[in-house]
């Protein structure tokens, strides 16, 4: 069986460099426009550049998300926008609009091309209309089965790649293909700019008793009544494998290093070990579930891969993460026998933090002294996000390793 590539999703140029060094076979970026993620920070020109340098110096590819549902008034600046991704030269383009598509394959037909989820592919006639345009990859919906998977495999060219998400957030809605953004808050979740309302705490009201708010209430447990668990198939992997899926897919281009990290960790150590022993992969089934578990999450499901999804598969008393760890910065580089970090949260001297590194392996240390590297003050904690320090640790981490603390409610 052919091992397949682990995509890790990226927001920002220090997100890529972290999922490519923390196990990524492949990243996939959205540029500043024409992305469905346009609240992440995204990519300019330069640092796209630099973002496949980096990634194909290390043998990893990257894919740029051209997916919104374009209209009239888009097309001119795709064209440009096309143009230009061609001579940067990311590895594919991710499209949902056939409009894009055909503007791509009209000016860069040079360009490989992934088919996004958001297109509702469902079917292996799908797939084949796809690839008979020149489609190089596409990405189920993730209202599929695995059975139906495997037999849309059995149903396409060889040489035609099956996409699909194996952890990461659910949408509410049919293959993504959502208008709740726009009509409550007049950003278009079809053009990058989600504002998640699935998320939202509802409650009823009358026309003729307006402000006379009413519970709406599934379960006797809350009123989150479109809020999904989030997609978790790090017990699956061999029925991911054998339903002939050539790329799984991790959601996330909002999410920070340390989610980006540990995921991409996770995951490819569970992929490594199936693919060097069964036997392997399922002693170690608790060790990746815990450490998936450090993610923030929502509680997991299987989503449709085993059918229909139940009431089981709602979150209905919240709609927020569980946090079981906080990210406290990465290691950029050792000075002095200290660690540069860019601190992100708050930790102080005395304090035990976890040391994450690539391999897989993590180290519990104590922080000794913190400095600031601007003023070269000895500091008793760092409250201040962004702060470059300089870490005194026992033992002390490498570079790229990233720095973590248990959170006191876990």
């Amino acid at each position: 069986m052919k091992k397949p590539e682990l995509l890790i999703p990226a927001g920002n140029l220090a997100t890529l460099k972290t999922a490519v060094i923390y196990g990524a076979d492949a990243v996939y970026i959205g540029g500043e426009a024409f992305s469905l993620r346009a609240k992440a920070d995204n990519f300019g020109r330069e640092e796209m550049e630099e973002a496949i340098a980096f990634a194909h110096k290390r043998g990893a590819k990257v894919y740029v998300a051209v997916n919104i549902f374009a209209h009239n008034g888009d097309l001119p600046e795709a064209e440009r926008y096309l143009k230009e991704l061609s001579e940067i030269g990311p590895d594919a383009l991710i499209i949902s609009d056939p409009g894009i598509f055909s503007l791509c394959r009209r000016l860069i037909p040079h360009m490989e091309i992934h088919i996004s989820t958001q297109m509702n592919n469902t079917n292996y006639e799908t797939f084949r209309f796809w690839h008979g345009l020149g489609a190089k990859r596409v990405v189920t919906a993730r209202e599929l089965s695995l059975r139906e998977i495997a037999e849309i495999r059995a149903h396409i060219p060889e040489d035609m790649e099956i996409e699909s998400f194996v952890h990461g957030a659910m949408c509410i809605s049919y293959s993504g293909r959502c208008l709740l953004s726009s009509f409550m808050a007049g950003r278009d979740a079809n053009r990058g700019a989600c504002t998640h309302p699935c998320r939202w705490k509802y409650s009823l009201m009358e026309e003729k008793r307006p402000g006379e708010y009413f519970p709406v209430e599934e379960t006797e447990r809350g009123t989150y009544i479109f809020n999904s668990k989030d997609l978790c198939m790090i017990d699956h992997i061999p029925e991911m494998v054998e339903a002939g899926i050539d790329s799984l897919k991790i959601e996330g281009r909002m999410k920070t290093q340390l989610y980006v990290a540990t995921a991409a960790r996770t995951y490819r150590k569970a992929i490594d070990d199936y693919f060097t022993s069964p036997e392997l992969y399922r002693s170690n089934l608790e060790l990746y579930r815990q450490e998936i578990g450090k993610c923030t999450y929502r509680a997991f499901t299987t989503g449709f891969y085993f059918g229909r999804p139940g009431t089981d598969a709602q979150i209905y008393d919240n709609n927020t993460y569980v946090k079981n760890y906080t990210y406290l910065g990465e290691v950029e580089a050792l000075e002095g026998g200290r660690a540069l970090v860019e601190q992100k949260n708050k930790f102080s001297m005395g304090d035990r933090i976890e040391i994450m590194k690539p391999d897989f392996t993590t180290e519990e240390t104590r922080v000794l002294s913190i400095r600031d590297r601007e003023t070269g003050e000895e500091m008793e904690s760092c409250p201040h996000p962004k702060q470059l320090l300089l870490l005194e640790l026992s033992p002390m981490p490498e570079v790229h390793d990233i720095l973590r603390v248990k959170t006191k409610e876990a």
